[in-house]
């Protein structure tokens, strides 16, 4: 009997042991499953991709159905997520481009007040466009200029790159021929017939949109173009520009393109302006202090802009000289003015004088 009893409590402790080790990671499955619920609800809202360019964004917003929308409102809802499309949002941080997975949050919607619109909350995936600052990314080269070069994303959004932008030190720009030269025009008639554009891309079927006749940027040893045959040129992103909803970038292809040393060609330009200025002003009044005789030759061998600014001088002085004349006038006015009254004033006492004898 005491050795069945020992077998029967053996076998029990072994089930109780068993159980206990296939509650153990039910438990922690159950746990982790919480865990992971917790986490997806407060990852609502945020992106799926964050490193990208592209993202995937799980939004959440209120709208208001018009009533025409009463019957379908599903549809009325998606054509108010269509205005968004290729608009930048700020609150998504990006540009939509596609929206999906739409779902109504409340199975009711509420009509508040004497407003006939239908108010309910929605969730939807957006798919956006977000670059950020100091992310690379590749662009084709449509139009160049001494000031900047253009350059287009995807085909579709527009990235400018100034001047200072630019490594000067190996890149030069190429001014093309002008625009009516009906010898090397971009619109030139060669011996053939055909057109001088109809070459390069536009021969095998492919788009550009670059303007040849404005110039190019080229490498000062190899004379390669920018961007090289294909156009396509990687920069860095160091500025976002947001205008009636639309969104631009502002690239650099410098080495250290956030260095304070590239400063913007436009305040050289502005300093180095104003130097020449008061450095034509010293000279212009030395000239005038020595009094020099060829008045008439230096006046021809001077910029137009010089004589318009000489011109505006002169004015200037003869309208003061005007003013002076005119003021010394009404001042010799007046003093006659007082020596008339003075005068009459003398007389009439003169006068009462005699009259006063008299009697």
């Amino acid at each position: 009997m005491s050795l069945l009893a020992d077998t029967q409590a053996k076998k029990r402790k072994k089930s109780l042991a068993a159980g206990l080790d296939a509650e153990e990671p039910r438990a922690k499955k159950s746990r982790k499953e919480g865990k992971d619920k917790k986490q997806k609800k407060n990852d609502k809202g945020r992106t799926r991709d964050s490193d990208g360019q592209f993202r995937v964004v799980r939004a959440s917003m209120v709208v208001s159905i018009p009533p025409v929308f009463a019957s379908d409102p599903r549809a009325g809802v998606e054509e108010m997520l269509d205005s968004m499309v290729m608009r930048y949002v700020p609150a998504l941080q990006g540009v939509v481009l596609v929206h999906s997975n739409l779902q109504f949050l409340d199975r009711k919607a509420s009509i508040k007040a004497d407003c006939p619109y239908a108010v309910c909350p929605i969730d939807f995936d957006a798919t956006v466009w977000s670059p950020s600052v100091g992310m690379k990314l590749l662009g084709r080269v449509n139009l160049c200029s001494p000031d900047h070069v253009s350059l287009l994303v995807h085909r579709t959004f527009n990235v400018s790159i100034p001047r200072h932008h630019i490594p000067t030190d190996h890149w030069e720009f190429e001014y093309g021929p002008a625009e009516n030269d009906p010898e090397f025009g971009p619109h030139a008639v060669r011996e053939d017939g055909d057109d001088a554009m109809n070459e390069g891309d536009n021969a095998k079927g492919e788009d550009t949109h670059e303007i040849e006749g404005g110039g190019r940027w080229v490498h000062k040893v190899t004379g390669d173009r920018l961007g090289g045959p294909d156009r396509q040129l990687e920069f860095t992103v160091i500025g976002l520009t947001v205008a009636n909803n639309m969104l631009s970038l502002i690239g650099s292809i410098q080495p250290d393109p956030f260095s304070p040393e590239h400063i913007p060609a436009n305040a050289s330009s502005a300093q180095a302006a104003t130097e020449d200025a008061d450095v034509a002003a010293e000279d212009v009044d030395l000239e005038d202090e020595a009094g020099t005789d060829d008045g008439e030759d230096s006046d021809e061998d001077d910029d137009p802009f010089a004589k318009l600014g000489k011109m505006g001088d002169a004015a200037a002085q003869r309208q003061a000289e005007e003013a002076q004349a005119s003021k010394m006038e009404k001042e010799n006015e007046r003093t006659e003015k007082r020596k008339r009254k003075e005068e009459n004033a003398g007389t009439s006492e003169s006068k009462h004088a005699k009259k006063k004898k008299k009697a």
